[in-house]
């Protein structure tokens, strides 16, 4: 038995702006959406180009104020094939959060406060 993992999702509070959030900063392009009849909840997928895994967001029309990440200890992680380009841009846009030099990594955030690590390609 074989399984395969293909997507991860997370709710947001502001759709756009969430998704000009991972346009932006990550290269993921919207690839299919789902609205409910009644209006409830929109689903947006997004994917980066070489990659079959997704990110679904999730927007609930009757949440609220902002999501309750707890101790934000869980994250999404992607590689860059130009790592010192993807830091710069992420500098630019002002959306790193945390450094770890020795470890040649950093972690950026979206709207929601929902961390992501970079890694450089090994």
């Amino acid at each position: 038995m074989k399984f395969k993992c293909v997507h991860s999702n997370i709710n947001v509070a502001d759709l756009d702006k969430s998704i000009d959030f991972y346009e932006k900063a990550l290269n993921l392009k919207v690839v299919r959406t789902h609205d409910a009849e009644d209006g409830r909840f929109r689903i947006v997928f997004l994917e980066g180009e070489g990659s079959s895994h997704q990110l679904e967001l999730t927007w609930l029309a009757d949440k609220e104020g902002p999501y309750n990440l707890g101790d934000n200890e869980i994250h999404l992680a992607f590689r860059a094939d130009d790592y010192e380009a993807a830091y710069k841009r992420h500098k630019d846009l002002g959306v790193i959060v945390y450094e770890n030099t020795d470890m040649g990594l950093y972690f950026i955030a979206d709207p929601d406060g929902y961390w992501s690590e970079i890694l450089p390609t090994r």
